[in-house]
């Protein structure tokens, strides 16, 4: 019988003590890997619908490297193509071929208009952007709350989930004074090759747009290095050079 409650002592001690603390930091670093890898070349179409169902689509070819340095290239419509973007942090340039110069715009601007924003398109590492105030284990994998590290940023603060594989869920988008401004949800995992498969979709809604949907559809995702003159103001006009 002292050998039996010897044995169960261990067992109840464990089931006393609390889980394992979560790093929150360190899941927001593998979800941002789960997402894209740190330097990669893709093909997104873009989808804004009104509630009418009238339709207007965007097709770019977009450039990453690091945490925080985004190009942008447009393909489609014809009335758009050859206009880029560049991101810097939380620095944003918008290029256009007969104007010859880039011009400064704003993350919550949106030069495609819709639901997406500007810091939704060019979106960079969230861990970049938002720190984690708190980080809990849900019954489908895991929630997290991020606050903005400057004012900067087009979100003051985002509720967060992912799945137990860490990949990103939903994200619900908030002002500082705690409204809820849009939620983009990540659907369709896909297999983009080299051993990388993140969600093929993400979708926008708004509860100041009632009745508008805005859509991003990854075509492509590929690792690819690139030289920092890339993410150049004066690089804007060449990025369709690096298209294979």
């Amino acid at each position: 019988m002292k050998i039996l409650k010897i044995l169960m002592v261990p067992a109840l001690l464990a089931a006393a003590l609390p889980a394992a603390a979560l790093d929150g930091e360190a899941l927001l670093k593998r979800i941002d890997g789960k997402l894209m890898p740190p330097s990669y070349e893709s093909y997104r179409k873009l989808i804004n619908i009104e509630p009418d169902g009238k339709k207007k689509e965007f097709i770019f070819y977009s450039v990453k490297k690091g945490r925080d340095s985004m190009a942008m290239l447009y393909l489609a419509p014809a009335s758009d193509k050859g206009r880029s973007t560049l991101r810097l942090g939380d620095n944003m340039w918008l290029y256009i071929p007969n104007v010859g110069r880039p011009m400064r715009i704003t993350s919550l601007q949106s030069v495609t208009g819709g639901v997406f924003n500007n810091a939704d398109i060019m979106q960079v590492d969230y861990a970049a952007e938002y720190s984690v105030k708190s980080a809990s284990r849900t019954a489908g994998g895991y929630l997290l709350d991020l606050k903005a590290r400057t004012k900067a940023v087009a979100y003051d603060s985002l509720k967060m989930w992912a799945k137990s594989d860490e990949t990103l869920e939903k994200i619900e988008c908030y002002s500082a004074s705690g409204m809820l401004i849009k939620t983009l949800e990540f659907k369709e995992p896909k297999d983009f090759g080299g051993g990388f498969t993140r969600p093929s979709v993400m979708e926008t809604h708004s509860p100041l747009y009632k009745g508008y949907k805005s859509v991003m559809i990854y075509s492509q995702v590929k690792a690819r290095e690139f030289k920092d003159e890339v993410f150049t103001t004066g690089y804007m006009g060449k990025l369709e050079t690096l298209r294979k």
